[in-house]
């Protein structure tokens, strides 16, 4: 179960960490399709937040200091997968919607299991 979680975790931020930073630099052959669907301050800001939150997935963890914090962006991220269903859904977007969707459930596992079940013990001060 301690790799499968960790296995979810990696992918996770990945998956993150490459969504923001499309958010950040996206490719000049599709701003104008972004910017007509959002404005550009919220994609900086829902980039950024994407960038900390897969480091937040798996640093804290790695390093074992203020592990907390790896529940904390997986349920900050269950945010904005809730928000990213329902927009993709009031615009049509069914495979978007199904693929953020079944990104909450993975977060969901991941901040229940690091919060409840299998929590990353802190380093111990020497």
């Amino acid at each position: 179960m301690r790799t499968l979680l960790w296995t979810v975790q990696v992918l996770l931020a990945a998956a993150f960490l490459a969504h923001g930073l499309l958010l950040l630099f996206p490719p000049a052959s599709i701003v104008d399709q972004m910017n007509a669907s959002l404005a550009r301050w919220f994609q900086l800001f829902i980039g950024i937040s994407e960038l900390l939150a897969a480091v937040g997935l798996t640093l804290p963890g790695i390093t074992r200091i203020q592990p907390w914090l790896v529940p904390f962006s997986a349920a900050g991220l269950m945010f904005v997968m809730i928000s990213a269903t329902v927009f993709h859904l009031t615009r049509g977007e069914v495979s978007s919607a199904v693929t953020t969707a079944v990104l909450l459930v993975l977060l969901t596992f991941v901040a229940y299991m690091r919060w409840r079940v299998m929590p990353i013990r802190p380093r111990i001060a020497a």
